[in-house]
């Protein structure tokens, strides 16, 4: 059951802006009590619908959620997923209302390293934090922003890059990561800070430099990363080699490759930096090049109904199959192979094959083969061509 006095937030916290708060310019101009919660949704979809031996805690059967507006709750919520270390794991519900024993257990395992940038983790919780702290003022929650920030700071490679994860660089998680937002989502979180974004006035000029610093520092990062072929700038991998920066596999089925979905994401952090760099309007103008190369026409995925499986990860009562439709928009796969940049898909056996029906249909259920994102970074590009480029 919901408290009671829920319905009184919105009303008591009105109260404290009228009388508290001077600069009503400076709040944030979507809706005061209903902040955007989809920031979150990655997370809270592997929450309930992947299966996860290593959380510490899981969802209870039949527990209700707090509503968006309680954004109260909601952020202390985010900062009990909050560890001693400044970061958040991954794949939990902030708005799960949690029980007594799932609260006990947070608390006593605040000192788990699992943090990282995956699944929109930590970067989500920061760009929340900051919103619910210019409304209500509460410094518990610039506390955690700041020790959060810090965290960011901490876990930059010197050539500007984010891993996946931080302190744990085992494996594939110390690789420089795009995949999943990692990387593009930070970013975008230092550029708000910079360029005066409403919800981050209160970080002390200081702070902002160094923030301007760690920006700079991971555009140059992308900019090195970006992949060239027969001389040809093209676009970015999943995730790149912390030292080389040269394309890495990840996952057994996340091959070393050119990415459309991640590459549209960073395509998106580089059009948003005001009066771009040569190189930066270079690189750009290349990935757009490579985007309308490998587009894709005549075909558009379905699902359809199977028989119930369960699988590592997830359950699956459907299948997806490619179907051939010469009105279906333009679509991407998620991996090109490199050289040859044809699609590649791949099961958890590792090996590479050319069409989605040769992988298991665990992996055909369980894994984004194909994407439209990129058609919202080329309508985006249009105006930006327009802005900074003189043909």
């Amino acid at each position: 059951m919901k408290n009671q006095c829920s319905t009184l937030i919105p009303i008591a916290l009105l109260i404290f802006l009228f009388s508290n708060i001077t600069n009503v310019s400076a709040q944030p101009t979507s809706s005061r009590y209903n902040l955007d919660i989809s920031r979150f949704e990655d997370s809270a979809h592997h929450w309930y619908d992947i299966n996860d031996d290593e959380r510490i805690i899981n969802p209870l059967p039949g527990r209700p959620q707090y509503e968006t507006n309680e954004i109260i709750k909601i952020a202390e919520n985010v900062i009990l997923l909050q560890k001693d270390n400044g970061g958040w794991a991954k794949n939990y519900d902030v708005r799960a209302i949690l029980s007594d024993e799932q609260i006990e257990l947070l608390i006593e395992n605040k000192d788990q390293n699992n943090t990282t940038f995956d699944n929109g983790a930590t970067h989500s919780h920061l760009s929340y934090l900051a919103e619910v702290y210019t409304i209500t003022g509460d410094e518990r929650y610039k506390a955690a922003f700041m020790k959060g920030l810090d965290f960011i700071f901490k876990a930059q490679y010197s050539n500007g890059g984010w891993p996946q994860s931080y302190p744990d660089l085992s494996g594939y998680h110390k690789y420089i990561t795009f995949n999943d937002g990692a990387m593009p989502g930070v970013m975008m979180l230092l550029r708000a800070i910079v360029s005066e974004d409403p919800n981050y006035l209160f970080v002390d000029e200081q702070t902002k430099k160094r923030v301007m610093g760690s920006y700079w520092a991971g555009l140059d990062c992308i900019m090195q990363c970006q992949i060239i072929e027969n001389g040809i700038k093209t676009a970015w991998c999943q995730q790149h080699d912390n030292v080389t920066l040269k394309p890495a596999d990840a996952r057994i089925y996340e091959k070393a490759s050119i990415c459309s979905q991640e590459s549209a994401q960073i395509l998106d952090v580089l059009m948003m930096f005001e009066n771009p760099t040569t190189d930066m309007i270079d690189a750009i103008e290349s990935a757009v090049k490579w985007f309308r190369k490998v587009e894709l026409h005549g075909i558009r995925m379905e699902w359809v109904e199977s028989t119930e499986a369960e699988f590592l990860y997830h359950k699956s009562s459907y299948d997806r199959i490619i179907v051939e439709d010469e009105k279906a928009p333009r679509i991407w796969a998620r991996f090109y192979e490199l050289e040859t940049q044809r699609p590649i898909f791949s099961g958890r056996n590792g090996t590479i094959v050319y069409s989605m029906s040769e992988i298991d249909r665990d992996r055909r259920t369980g894994y984004g083969w194909y994407t439209y994102e990129p058609e919202l970074s080329l309508s985006l590009y249009e105006k930006w061509h327009e802005k900074y480029v003189r043909d």
